[in-house]
């Protein structure tokens, strides 16, 4: 999730268990708990390009951490808010901000590691794009009238409307289900792995992607509430057989991160089928009907004990634009 949704999402969280008079201070202590754990991005390693992607939304999102984190940002604000809260304050303020952090994530794709260090697997709800305007829209005006006005109402308003957004996210997710379905049995598909998602910034769009048979398999569904699904056909491409292409480079550090990558991507690796030597993560593209992955890591057989180089592969053209723009409109898509 964006750092500013974070933010709103924190401010509201502290702030609603604030008094009326410290409701500001108390909103900025909760914004800035809960845009702490993204500060795992600045783990880097030029030399080793996977590490940042093994750790984000790993150690400072989990719950374990809350508590550790909290008390850093109470320790921060401390000098600059002793005059207007106590330290207790700060850090119930912070903690109610920071515990939202990992949680809002699960909303999102890609997956939080929630329950680090006693079990890895990610948590992932696919209900909202990492970047929702509607979403993050309500929240920031119902939270600004609340700390204009001082009003715990419009706080009260902004978490109501968290569950209630994805309560319409699930019913579009659970639509788009159906449609996935009703497509592999079309094509006699037994499907082995489902990832559906929403596409950036909205909850109409919809990416059905799916794996069978060791292919992978991308379409697109528009989603108006009380009209028929509208199925944008897409592409398919062949999932990428990495431990036999690459068996004879087995114990060797090419070898190591294709296998740490194949596990950040679930195990759906595709070949690009436009950058030579570029093994991509098949869930992600830029339109819901491509299987041109968003990023990916290109392959040096020459030099086996160097780490592979991570790129993202993001195509932004007027043509890629257009065709989102049609699909979102529900308009026919010309060959």
């Amino acid at each position: 999730m964006d750092p500013i949704t974070h933010g709103i999402i924190g401010a509201s969280a502290s702030s609603s268990i604030a008094k009326r008079q410290k409701l500001r201070v108390a909103a900025l202590v909760g914004a800035a708990g809960a845009m702490l754990p993204d500060l795992d991005v600045l783990i880097d390693s030029a030399s080793d390009p996977l590490l940042q992607l093994e750790f984000h939304r790993t150690i400072t999102h989990s719950f374990v951490f809350m508590p550790v984190g909290a008390l850093l940002v109470t320790i921060l604000l401390w000098w600059f808010l002793k005059a207007r809260l106590t330290f207790k304050e700060i850090y119930l303020y912070s903690l109610a901000g920071i515990a939202t952090a990992g949680l809002a994530d699960t909303f999102t794709s890609y997956g939080v590691q929630l329950l680090w260090p006693f079990w890895e697997t990610r948590f992932s709800w696919n209900l909202i794009s990492v970047f929702d305007p509607l979403f993050s829209l309500v929240l920031l005006v119902a939270l600004g009238w609340a700390l204009i006005k001082k009003k715990h109402l419009s706080i009260y308003f902004t978490l109501a409307w968290i569950p209630l957004y994805l309560t319409f996210a699930l019913f579009q997710q659970q639509r788009a289900s159906i449609v996935a379905q009703k497509l592999s049995t079309q094509r006699n598909h037994n499907i082995e792995k489902l990832i559906i998602k929403p596409t950036i910034a909205n909850e109409l769009l919809w990416s059905i992607r799916y794996t069978s048979d060791d292919t992978l398999y991308a379409d697109g569904v528009r989603l108006l509430p009380f009209t028929d699904p509208q199925i944008y056909t897409g592409t398919s491409t062949n999932l990428l057989n990495w431990q036999d292409q690459y068996a004879k480079f087995r114990g060797t550090t090419l070898y190591n991160d294709i296998a740490r990558f194949d596990e950040l991507s679930d195990g759906i690796l595709i070949t690009h089928p436009d950058t030579a030597k570029v093994i991509g993560d098949g869930r992600y593209a830029m339109l819901p009907t491509s299987v041109n992955p968003l990023w990916g890591i290109k392959i040096d057989t020459t030099d086996t004990e160097e780490h592979v180089e991570f790129n993202t592969y993001r195509n932004a053209s007027s043509a890629i634009r257009g065709q989102f723009l049609d699909m979102l409109l529900g308009n026919t898509l010309i060959d």
